[in-house]
C-alpha cells in the first residue's frame, strides 16, 4: 500500500542532515555483542525500564510486543516497569551514575544517550545487529550511533504535530487549520471571541512547553540555525532566537494559553483538549493514537505543522522531531549478549504495533497487514513525506546538563520570568 512505501522509504533520504549530526564526537562505551545468542535456548530472567505506562500512548503496543515474546521464548523471563516521562529522566541518570542500570532500558538518543554511552554503561549492538540490517535501515540508527558504533534500537518516529478540534474552529468561522502565520494568530483571535481557549500546555512538564516553543524558534530562524545551536555549533546569544521567544511570550501574555495550564500535567491537558476545552493541542504525534482510540473525538481532529512566522529564514517542511525513542542494554548485564537480541526482536514488534496503533511512524520496515493504519497517522506521514529537515527535541539533542539548564529558561519564558533577551544572555552565558 502507499502508505506502506511513504514510511519505508521516505523518512531515509529526509532525515540525514539531523541524523548524520548526534553521535558522532561521543567516546565509545563498552565492546560489541554477539549475534550467535539462541534465544529459545536460554532460561533467564531479564528487567526492562520504560515510560509506557498506563496513560501512555505506547502502553499497548509494549504489551503486545511483551506477550508475542513471551510466546515465542516462553523460558526468558521479562520483568518490566514503567515510569512517567519526566520522572524517569531524573531516575535513569541516578541508576547509571550508581551503576544500577535493568538489563534493557529505554532512552532517548542522541545525547541522552550519548552520556551513558560516554560513562561505559551501554552494551554495544554492532555485532547482534547484523542480524537485523535488513529491517532496520543503517539511517535510522544514526541518533544512537557514536564513533561509528551502535547502541540503541530504535523504535517509531515522531514529529510535533500541530492538532486542531475542527468543531471549535468552525464556531470562530474556520473550515481548515490555517496555513499563514497572521491567518493563525486571526484565528486564534477568533476563537477567543468566542470564549475559546486558543491552546493547552502543561506547565508543570517543561518538555511541552517546548513543544510550542522550539516550533515558534525553528519557525523563525529556520532549522540548520536551531539545530546547530543544539548540537553546540552555535551560541544562544542569537537575537533572532530572543525575538522568536518573545512571539512565544507574546502568544501566553495574549491570552492565547490557558492560564490553569502553568500547574497541569500532560495528561491532564491532553484530556482536556480532547473534551473540547482548546482549540489546539501542540504535542508529539504518538497521540494520534489515543485521539483515534476515541470516536467520539476522533472526527473532530486534524494535525497539521506550525506555520512559517519568518519565510526569510524558515519554510514549511522543517519540523521539530526525527527517531528517538530507543531501548538499550546495560553494559554490566549479566546476560548482555542474549538481552542484546531480544531487545532487537522486542523493539522490531513495540515498532509494528505502535505503527498500527497510530503512536508514530516506523524506524523498522513494515511488515504485515498495515491497512489498519488511522488517517491521523497517515496525514502525519504525508507531512514527513514534504519534509525539508529535522530537528530533534532539544532537551534530547543536548547533553543532560546542558538540557537541564535549557528547560530551567524555558519554564522561566512560560511563566514570563524572563523574556528573550534574557532568555539568549542566560543560555549563552551558562550552556554557550
Amino acid at each position: 500500500m502507499k502508505l506502506k512505501k511513504v514510511a519505508a522509504t521516505l523518512l531515509a533520504s529526509a532525515m540525514i542532515l539531523s541524523l548524520a549530526a548526534c553521535g558522532k564526537d561521543t567516546n565509545s562505551g563498552s565492546g560489541s555483542g554477539s549475534n550467535n545468542t539462541d534465544l529459545k535456548s536460554e532460561k533467564i530472567t531479564l528487567n526492562m525500564w520504560c515510560i509506557a505506562t498506563e496513560s501512555d500512548s505506547n502502553r499497548h503496543s509494549y504489551e503486545e510486543a511483551i506477550k508475542e515474546m513471551k510466546a515465542e521464548y516462553p523460558d526468558i523471563t521479562l520483568n518490566w516497569e514503567a515510569f512517567e516521562n519526566q520522572s524517569y529522566k531524573t531516575k535513569i541518570k541516578a541508576a547509571v551514575a550508581a551503576d544500577e542500570l535493568p538489563d534493557i532500558f529505554f532512552t532517548w538518543s542522541c545525547a541522552f544517550l550519548g552520556d551513558f554511552v560516554n560513562a561505559g554503561k551501554v552494551y554495544c549492538l554492532d555485532d547482534t545487529y547484523q542480524a537485523y540490517k535488513s529491517e532496520l535501515p543503517e539511517v535510522m540508527m544514526g541518533n544512537s550511533t557514536y564513533n561509528g558504533k551502535h547502541y540503541g534500537v530504535p523504535l517509531t518516529m515522531n514529529i510535533v504535530g500541530l492538532f486542531a478540534n475542527m468543531d471549535l474552529l468552525k464556531e470562530a468561522g474556520y473550515t481548515e487549520i490555517p496555513g499563514t502565520y497572521d491567518e493563525f494568530i486571526a484565528c486564534c483571535d477568533a476563537l477567543k471571541a468566542k470564549g475559546i481557549i486558543p491552546f493547552g500546555c502543561a506547565g508543570s512538564e517543561t518538555w511541552c512547553v517546548t513543544e510550542y516553543l522550539e516550533s515558534v524558534i525553528e519557525k523563525s530562524v529556520g532549522a540548520d540555525a536551531l539545530n546547530d545551536i543544539f548540537l553546540g555549533r552555535a551560541t544562544w546569544n542569537n537575537a533572532e532566537v530572543g525575538k522568536a521567544v518573545d512571539t512565544f511570550q507574546k502568544m501566553v501574555n495574549d491570552g492565547y494559553f490557558d492560564p490553569n495550564g502553568i500547574s497541569l500535567k500532560n495528561d491532564e491537558v491532553k484530556n482536556n483538549f480532547m473534551a473540547g476545552k482548546y482549540a489546539f493541542y501542540m504535542n508529539g504525534t504518538w497521540n494520534c493514537a489515543d485521539f483515534a482510540n476515541d470516536p467520539n473525538f476522533f472526527p473532530k481532529v486534524k494535525v497539521a505543522e506550525f506555520p512559517v512566522i519568518n519565510s526569510g529564514a524558515a519554510k514549511l517542511g522543517q519540523l521539530i522531531g526525527g527517531p528517538s525513542d530507543t531501548l538499550a542494554v546495560a553494559a554490566s548485564s549479566k546476560n548482555a549478549a542474549a538481552a542484546a537480541k531480544y531487545t532487537f526482536e522486542l523493539g522490531k514488534k513495540i515498532c509494528h504495533y505502535g505503527y498500527l496503533d497510530g503512536c508514530g511512524l516506523p524506524a523498522w520496515t513494515p511488515y504485515g497487514d498495515t491497512s489498519s493504519v488511522n488517517g491521523l497517522t497517515q496525514a502525519v506521514s504525508e507531512i514527513c513525506a514534504k519534509a525539508d529537515s529535522y530537528v530533534l527535541f532539544g532537551d534530547t539533542a543536548m547533553n543532560a546538563d546542558e538540557a537541564n539548564t535549557y528547560l530551567d529558561y524555558v519554564a522561566q519564558v512560560y511563566g514570563c520570568q524572563i523574556d528573550g533577551a534574557g532568555f539568549i544572555k542566560g543560555l549563552s552565558k551558562d550552556i554557550r
